[in-house]
């Protein structure tokens, strides 16, 4: 039984944006004890697949800091090549951002978003994905504002959050480590402002699910898209 706060309530949300001065985007995104630094690069180059084809790329990156967790992970560069969880995860909010953009728009530019993760306390991907969106607005607007693009590429707008059901068959909304790792499903939500969805990863760990289970978490993560949506427009103007 959650005591903190309500089944279908958000943990505390913070974006601070421009917190790298370097970057064309950046924000730090808080979801509870979840910290995750995303920035993005412009950078004029497309992947060789692209080339003379009249469009940009959006692509990117996904870290977790050595001391982010309980103990110190070792940092993957040491390891020669990323881990699967970490390939999973970056190619996950490339696809996802992917998605809201018109790369016609941003011909012969890539952008990259790096998100690094300070603190996890669970939902570290949906907290990057909500984040990396704040960073990649911010590298538009600062493209447009230097005559690098002309029209707005961006089609939607959209966030990430984590949804799952308790041990006592409670569907349980942005669930941090400890009730990650006791729940009986979780799943990963995607979703535009719009209601539209992206993406949605989503697995029993012990039994399986009902249709109105899975449903009830799909309205769960409806809503709360919203909320977060309006988070992000408020930092970002």
């Amino acid at each position: 039984m959650r005591t903190d706060r309500k089944n279908n309530q958000l943990r505390d949300i913070s974006i601070d944006i421009n917190v790298n001065m370097h970057a064309e985007g950046s924000c730090l995104i808080s979801m509870g004890n979840t910290q995750v630094l995303c920035t993005a690069t412009v950078e004029k180059k497309v992947p060789p697949f692209l080339r003379n084809q009249s469009v940009g790329w959006i692509t990117a990156e996904y870290n977790m800091l050595p001391r982010a967790t309980g103990t110190r992970n070792q940092r993957e560069v040491n390891k020669g090549k990323p881990s699967g969880r970490t390939m999973e995860i970056q190619r996950l909010i490339g696809r996802s951002l992917r998605a809201i953009i018109d790369t016609k728009k941003i011909d012969g530019y890539t952008i990259t978003i790096d998100c690094d993760v300070i603190q996890a306390d669970g939902g570290t991907r949906t907290t990057s994905i909500t984040g990396a969106y704040v960073a990649l607005k911010l590298a538009i607007n600062k493209m447009l504002e230097t005559g690098l693009i002309k029209r707005d590429p961006l089609t939607d707008q959209l966030a990430a959050i984590s949804v799952g059901i308790s041990k006592d068959d409670e569907v349980i909304l942005d669930l941090d480590y400890l009730e990650d790792s006791s729940a009986v499903a979780d799943g990963n939500f995607v979703m535009t402002k719009s209601g539209k969805i992206i993406e949605v990863q989503t697995t029993a760990e012990e039994y399986p699910i009902t249709d109105e289970q899975f449903l009830e978490m799909m309205k769960v993560a409806k809503t709360s898209i919203i909320e977060l949506c309006e988070k992000q427009d408020a930092a970002i103007n």
